[in-house]
């Protein structure tokens, strides 16, 4: 199995948007600059779809790796449109020659692959923000320990932390 890294921006409440269909516009260009470095690095970022549709178009240089309840869906280059299991997923993604895969989101998808213990590191960007309401990074209930591996300091006001997953 490919290791999984989750990385999502979040507010200081936890939350990673408003609502589903919410832009990632509220995050520093420091967020953006991680996010395009760590993509790149994987070859790889799976979504969902909600999470695919706040972006202006898939992500280049990258496959788009969309998870969707949808049917004959139009092909689009550089997406790859999947359902199932994660397992599954991942295990065709190895058998195409990826070495890993970053995990981009939303909360169902942030919760199916940790529910199946596929997430083996989150990277979290905090941003100086409060929505109140709003989408939290999880949609289920988790009881997992973390153990911190990094916190740097992106700009003057946005961190991002690096965790191993203990399963």
């Amino acid at each position: 199995m490919i290791p999984v890294t989750l990385m999502m921006a979040i507010t200081i409440d936890g939350k990673i948007a408003k609502h589903k269909d919410h832009l990632a516009n509220w995050t520093s260009p420091e967020d953006k600059k991680l996010f395009v470095e760590l993509s790149k690095k994987h070859g790889v970022v799976i979504m969902g779809e909600n999470t695919f549709k706040t972006f202006p178009s898939p992500l280049k240089n990258r496959l788009n790796v969309v998870f969707s309840y949808e049917k004959n869906l139009t092909e689009t280059e550089g997406v790859k449109w999947v359902s199932g299991k994660a397992s599954q997923v991942l295990q065709n993604l190895a058998q195409e020659g990826y070495k890993s895969a970053l995990l981009g989101g939303g909360a169902t998808i942030n919760s199916l692959f940790l529910k199946e213990k596929l997430v083996s590191e989150i990277v979290l960007t905090i941003e100086p923000k409060i929505f109140g309401n709003g989408l939290s990074l999880f949609n289920q209930d988790f009881n997992i320990d973390l153990t911190l591996k990094e916190v740097r300091k992106l700009n003057n006001n946005t961190i991002m932390l690096r965790y191993r997953v203990n399963y």
